[in-house]
């Protein structure tokens, strides 16, 4: 090989190592970890004590994300559901305070107090979102990306398996490549009974180059589930191609529906997206998520469209047979997925 060119190769392997970054620091009291991808100005900071959610995705400056509070102080104070926080062991509603799970009724301990009800006093949001159970693992960067990975070992903590008896282990990784977070999950089922996977991420986009009742979405899935006035899919579905125009503006729109049957590319993965004027923010769902409940409406200045490997309510509607495609995980078993936030126009 030429001496020149030999160069050139190192000073470029230089250069993309020099580019990613990942950095465990405290900003105003709270524990975090920035992955950074300098050559598209792009940070990511994720909050491994609050839920271990990624609470900013700030391209050239501008947050992607939404967060509730003016400062990370002030959300350590009150914590809440913000960024992309994680839904387990179940995403959104379950129509009553106890659950089936391999033919057997399991019912919620309301006296401890972590699971949290909607206004129909419906158990919502999993039991995790805010949890400081969490513990880092890794944090790195190469000359490919930069990553972060958490572990959190919900055999050991009697409160949630009160809740949810499955020993289990739950990782994380948050990984920067090339502007694009992948979120990637690794269930690992250390029970001697199969555990049921209805995992979700309540996130929260936005753009910032128009007011939101500018912006348009793209609904990539062929049904819209019905649901009851509380929420709860009825088993019921309509044709979101025949319903909605692609894109759909969203001026005097309100969602707050369950979408599945993902339309879907060569690679199996499929798509939602929001756009403004030029910004424009895509979710990208792996193979084994075939669900997205989007958030939206006059007034809100984001747009939730969660990843989710199941549909609402799906532990009781599988065990009364309207839900024939609950996923699980084998004793010792392994469940791998990811999705993907990619901003562009920024």
């Amino acid at each position: 090989m030429k001496p020149i060119l030999l160069l050139e190769i190192v000073l470029a392997l230089a250069a993309n190592a020099a580019n990613y970054s990942a950095r465990q620091t405290t900003r105003e009291g709270v524990d975090v970890v920035v992955l950074a991808d300098s050559a598209r100005h792009t940070e990511v900071t994720v909050l491994p004590t609050i839920g271990n959610m990624a609470y900013e995705m700030k391209v050239n400056g501008k947050d992607v994300l939404r967060a509730p509070t003016a400062s990370l102080a002030e959300f350590k104070a009150k914590p809440g559901i913000a960024g992309i926080p994680l839904l387990w062991p179940w995403a959104n509603r379950i129509d009553q305070t106890s659950y089936y799970v391999n033919g057997k009724l399991y019912a919620f301990n309301l006296e401890l107090g972590n699971v949290h009800q909607d206004a129909n006093k419906k158990p919502i949001h999993g039991i995790l979102s805010t949890s400081s159970a969490w513990k880092l693992v890794s944090c790195k960067a190469d000359g490919q990306s930069a990553e972060v990975t958490s572990r959190l070992e919900y055999w050991k903590y009697p409160d949630l398996m009160e809740q949810f008896p499955f020993a289990h282990t739950i990782e994380l990784t948050y990984r920067l490549k090339e502007g694009v977070l992948q979120v990637e999950t690794v269930l690992h089922n250390l029970a001697a009974e199969p555990m049921p996977v209805a995992i979700g991420f309540h996130s929260f986009y936005k753009v910032n180059d128009a007011p939101s009742d500018q912006w348009k979405i793209h609904l990539g899935a062929r049904d819209q589930l019905v649901l009851s006035p509380e929420k709860i899919p009825t088993g019921e579905r309509t044709s979101v191609q025949a319903k909605y125009p692609d894109p759909l503006p969203l001026k005097g729109v309100s969602f707050d529906d369950v979408f599945t049957n993902m339309t879907r590319d060569s690679k199996g993965l499929g798509e939602f997206w929001i756009q403004g004027k030029a910004e424009k923010v895509s979710v990208i769902y792996g193979p084994k998520y075939d669900v997205a409940v989007v958030v939206a409406g006059p007034g809100r200045d984001y747009v939730v469209m969660e990843a989710m490997s199941a549909i609402t309510n799906a532990f009781n509607l599988a065990h009364r047979g309207v839900y024939k495609d609950l996923q699980t995980v084998a004793p010792d078993g392994q469940w791998r997925e990811s999705f993907w936030v990619r901003p562009t126009g920024f």
